[in-house]
């Protein structure tokens, strides 16, 4: 079969050029620095983080045992997460329904990933998980935990701020 107008498919080196299609404003070309996964990684571990510490002392405070603690500080880890892209791109002037959905695309898979690492380190540390908010070795091993986290899940989001995904939905809105 014969093309009948071989000019007419000359606009395809054009189309392949145009990767994202104003999907994202940012072209990285699959070359994503450390510093902007990094970044993006510490802006997710900032609200796991207090949602987990909130968590775990709500948990305590009630005279809970490990598992509905673990439960509680999990739940508040992706609400805490998602709120804090949620208020960015929402102050950014996108409508709330818009936000949520950039939310979950931006942070579900690093959230995720994040709290799979942090609190399977917890169950791995030695006494961790019956450690007290007093005690150094809840504080210790949570730390640990975090650091972990987050040398796991930087990585996961360089590869998805070089597909466009991820962090890089959001940076789009940041002005």
């Amino acid at each position: 079969m014969q093309h009948e107008d071989h000019a007419a498919h000359t606009h395809h080196a054009e189309h392949a050029a145009h990767t994202h299609h104003g999907h994202a404003l940012h072209d990285h070309g699959g070359k994503v620095g450390w510093d902007m996964a990094a970044k993006a990684t510490l802006h997710c571990l900032t609200g796991c983080a207090f949602g987990e510490v909130l968590g775990m002392i709500i948990g305590t405070a009630l005279g809970w045992g490990n598992a509905p603690t673990m439960a509680l500080a999990i739940a508040l880890a992706f609400f805490f997460g998602y709120s804090l892209t949620l208020w960015a791109v929402v102050r950014a002037g996108l409508g709330l329904k818009a936000a949520i959905g950039v939310a979950l695309a931006a942070d579900t898979l690093s959230i995720t990933v994040m709290e799979i690492v942090d609190n399977g380190v917890l169950l791995l540390v030695p006494g961790a998980m019956d450690a007290h908010l007093t005690d150094g070795l809840f504080w210790g091993a949570l730390a640990f935990a975090f650091l972990v986290a987050f040398l796991i899940t930087t990585p996961v989001n360089k590869w998805m701020i070089g597909r466009g995904k991820g962090h890089a939905v959001v940076h789009q809105y940041h002005r």
